[in-house]
């Protein structure tokens, strides 16, 4: 089982920043990926950025150049810079992290935090 606490969510105005840090309860090298998944309301969850294993990033089009994914080993915790925030990234941000279970790929997810982006 793999736990995952998420802080940093918050309301800021367009063109601000926020970071999002997301704690697993075990090693992150134990993980296939870690990442961050957003659904704002009245839409479907969609990916926004992860990082594999080896350190490989992956980006929705939406926030290439504008967030950042990156992870601090030591601490088993994954950050989520977001820079220049557009009142449509407002949504519920949650992390996740894949597992490999024998021949299958568990999901686990945080509670969620809240990011607000409006004037």
């Amino acid at each position: 089982q793999v736990q995952l606490v998420e802080s940093g969510g918050g309301s800021v105005q367009p063109g601000g920043s926020l970071r999002l840090s997301c704690a697993a309860s075990v090693s992150i090298f134990s993980l296939a990926s870690m990442g961050w998944y957003r659904q704002a309301p009245g839409k479907q969850r969609e990916l926004v950025a992860r990082i594999f294993t080896g350190g490989t990033t992956d980006y929705a089009d939406s926030v290439k150049a504008r967030f950042t994914i990156s992870r601090d080993s030591a601490k088993n915790t994954v950050y989520l810079q977001m820079n220049s925030l557009k009142p449509e990234d407002t949504a519920v941000f949650y992390c996740n992290a894949k597992k490999a279970v024998g021949f299958t790929m568990a999901d686990y997810w945080g509670q969620g935090t809240h990011v607000t982006v409006s004037s």
